[in-house]
């Protein structure tokens, strides 16, 4: 076995190990709980408003709000997680071990992506508890949840290392929340983006936020939501292309980044990090 695929399993495993600690760590379950309530109170609010296609506003958000979960996730634990592994040292240790980052960045998209479905499926379950009309169509959805999420996370995974390996520290990552938001707003997330102006529209369809919530609202709504979409139709064909592009840019683009992140990386700088934390916490 070649070193590099060595340190591919060693990354698997620690993936794996990672994802069973956050699981029995109580902080760690208590923050997925307080994601799923926080998103779960509009929905149980605004269940019974109904939509000019008849479909329930809850029933639209419960998929939208799925998706931007897989999203959120890919991106910003990503990048949270790269972030304060950069300032704490975790990074320089990996680089000091023969293809040790290959190990460790495989190890974050197992822990990464295992997060994210796992909060993807806690906020579905309890979502199908209090809206109806929700995930019963049949075998062609599971076609489609088969390909959209694994391409969603594919399209958000490398763009959150991409952000993770840019900027200064944690805190920066914490800064990003604010545009992440205001991304979410017109993402057709909460209500039909057709509702927005164009110049809206065409900003929100850039972003692969919007094209997530659309693939899962085409897999678990009745046909006839699709009437509150814009031109009427699931696009399935556009929202493969566009979470496509994502994915091949991100795949392109993060290698290179992660590489000139992993050079500079030393212990000078990562003590001179420490002392500007220190700084702030002083």
């Amino acid at each position: 076995m070649s070193p590099v695929w060595y340190a591919a399993g060693v990354g698997v495993r620690r993936g794996w190990t990672e994802l069973r600690q956050t699981f029995t760590t109580g902080q760690d379950l208590f923050g997925y709980a307080i994601w799923t309530v926080l998103l779960i109170v509009p929905l149980f609010l605004l269940r019974d408003d109904v939509l000019d296609s008849g479909v329930s506003v809850g029933a639209f958000m419960l998929p939208s709000l799925v998706g931007m979960t897989l999203a959120f996730t890919g991106l910003m634990t990503t990048a949270q997680l790269l972030a304060t592994e950069r300032e704490d040292g975790t990074l320089l240790r990996a680089k000091a071990v023969p293809h040790g980052m290959v190990g460790h960045l495989v190890g974050k998209i197992i822990m990464v992506s295992g997060t994210a479905l796992a909060s993807m499926a806690l906020l579905f379950a309890v979502g199908v508890l209090l809206v109806d009309g929700v995930a019963r169509q049949g075998g062609s959805a599971l076609l489609t949840l088969v390909w959209v999420v694994p391409l969603g996370l594919l399209a958000t995974l490398p763009m959150g290392a991409v952000i993770g390996s840019l900027v200064d520290s944690p805190r920066t990552v914490g800064l990003l929340m604010l545009p992440v938001m205001g991304l979410v707003a017109i993402s057709g997330i909460y209500f039909p983006l057709s509702n927005l102006p164009e110049w809206l529209q065409t900003v929100g369809q850039v972003f692969p936020v919007y094209w997530l919530g659309l693939g899962l609202r085409s897999a678990l709504l009745p046909a006839e939501a699709v009437t509150a979409e814009i031109g009427e139709s699931w696009r399935l064909l556009e929202t493969a292309g566009v979470l496509g592009a994502w994915t091949v840019a991100g795949l392109l683009l993060a290698p290179s980044v992660l590489r000139r992140m992993a050079r500079r990386e030393s212990g000078a700088a990562v003590a001179e990090r420490r002392r500007k934390a220190m700084q702030r916490v002083g």
